[in-house]
């Protein structure tokens, strides 16, 4: 990234209530968002990086507190012992790659992940924060938003990197809500939201036949396709297919 003022930007719309002091940058490469994190007192940063020669370099330019910097995949390490069992946020300009396995990182850790900021490819950004209605909004969409405030930040155009991308990105924020739990069973929900985008096309009378009751067959609300659901209107259907 050539532009410093998108990094600013995106720093500075991180942790902006202060509710929260651990946090992790994903992804860093050479640094243009850490050197502005390194400036925020508020936070107690930890640095995580696959590519080796990313924290080398870090390691020789930046003045990073020792054990601050960790080489290791994201995706595998066990964040609760890195950052002693308290609640953080994540941010960075994620590789846009692994950018949705990121976000269900985060949702493995959603009683201690406050907020995420970061950059997506602004197609999977538009996903995340889609509403109801939309022809976009999804499994990510409605998975996320069952536990975060998903807000659209800004959009980045292609010319800020160098070289530049054949894509244009989009910087969001995912801010934890108040819900402890759903209202339904969590495990039945993930997977009745899956199933139901996984052919959404179809109405949920078709895509969820396997799992609906004979004497629910009938109610109108199997005559909607899943994007017409907001998430607790999804609750509210698993309730009914799966009553405790």
């Amino acid at each position: 990234m050539t532009d410093l003022n998108i990094a600013k930007e995106t720093v500075a719309a991180f942790n902006s209530n202060q509710s929260f002091k651990k946090c992790i940058e994903v992804g860093p490469g050479m640094g243009v968002l850490t050197q502005f994190l390194l400036d925020r007192e508020d936070l107690d940063l930890h640095i995580i990086d696959i590519d080796k020669e990313s924290i080398e370099y870090l390691k020789s330019e930046s003045n990073i507190p020792e054990g601050k910097l960790i080489s290791g995949d994201f995706l595998k390490l066990d964040l609760l012992e890195i950052l002693s069992d308290q609640e953080f946020g994540i941010i960075g300009n994620f590789p846009y790659n692994i950018s949705t396995e990121i976000l269900f990182k985060m949702l493995e850790h959603k009683n201690k992940a406050i907020e995420l900021v970061g950059m997506f490819q602004k197609e999977v950004a538009e996903r995340v924060v889609a509403k109801p209605g939309s022809k976009i909004y999804g499994i990510t969409s409605v998975l996320i938003q069952a536990w975060y405030e998903a807000s659209y930040l800004f959009t980045v155009d292609e010319d800020v990197f160098s070289p530049p991308p054949k894509v244009k990105s989009a910087v969001i924020r995912l801010s934890r809500n108040a819900k402890e739990r759903l209202s339904c069973n969590e495990k039945e929900f993930n997977r009745t939201v899956k199933m139901a985008f996984n052919q959404r096309r179809k109405t949920l009378r078709n895509s969820l036949k396997s799992i609906i009751p004979e004497s629910l067959r009938s109610n109108e609300v199997f005559n909607k396709r899943p994007e017409q659901l907001s998430v607790s209107e999804f609750e509210n259907l698993v309730n009914m297919i799966f009553p405790s």
